[in-house]
């Protein structure tokens, strides 16, 4: 795994690392938001934490429209939690496919351990039954969660990702500008204890998936 590690007195400002408008051609558009003190290992895909977040108290909508209790559903499984939204051109849908593609590298029983949980940014547009069709297409095991964009901001929030409410580019297009990181939850103390940014790649998550299924740095 590539990776790089944050000092502790930096994970304050550990998140908020990319805010991304996911392909409108905003000047703020994948810059950084916040910065933090890093070690020598700097451009790594996987950011190990020296405190590891919690899990965020997120009840929302599943694509079932029942309610998902993100902290019971996932409790003492290995979890990744990315927040996008189905209309993005770019980032969102690459994550997403990169993870499912890695994922099907995995034996059936470490598959049916991991869960991945796609929390819309977008909650608007992004009703149960269209982020159920939306996530069909990529891996049909993929938690997709839509509600209250309150709640669903907040909850990013405690994972230091920065969600705004969505807007109109200059085209007139609405486009969610949010921070685009992956967070790995370990099965063994339900923290949140690895970052991947967006150019995390296949490769990347095909190698480091079997670790993290385990609760263990890559």
């Amino acid at each position: 795994m590539r990776k790089n590690t944050f000092a502790a007195a930096a994970l304050v400002a550990a998140a908020c690392l990319t805010l991304s408008a996911c392909g409108a051609n905003d000047d703020n558009s994948g810059k950084p938001v916040a910065v933090v003190s890093e070690d020598a290992a700097a451009e790594k895909a996987a950011t190990l934490l020296d405190k590891p977040f919690e899990k965020p108290d997120l009840v929302l909508t599943d694509t079932n429209g029942k309610e998902y209790d993100f902290r019971k559903e996932t409790a003492g499984k290995p979890t990744l939690i990315y927040f996008g939204y189905t209309h993005c051109p770019d980032v969102c849908p690459l994550t997403m496919n990169n993870i499912a593609v890695a994922k099907k590298q995995l034996s059936k029983e470490q598959q049916d351990q991991l869960r991945i949980v796609f929390v819309t940014t977008d909650p608007e547009r992004d009703t149960a039954p269209a982020l159920g069709k939306w996530l069909k297409g990529i891996d049909s095991q993929v938690v997709g969660l839509t509600g209250d964009f309150s709640t669903i901001q907040a909850g990013a929030r405690t994972l230091g990702i920065t969600i705004n409410p969505p807007r109109k580019d200059d085209q007139g297009k609405t486009v969610s500008d949010h921070g685009t990181q992956v967070v790995a939850f370990s099965p063994k103390t339900d923290g949140g204890y690895l970052l991947y940014g967006d150019d995390a790649t296949v490769e990347d998550y095909t190698q480091d998936l079997p670790e993290i299924i385990k609760g263990e740095a890559p």
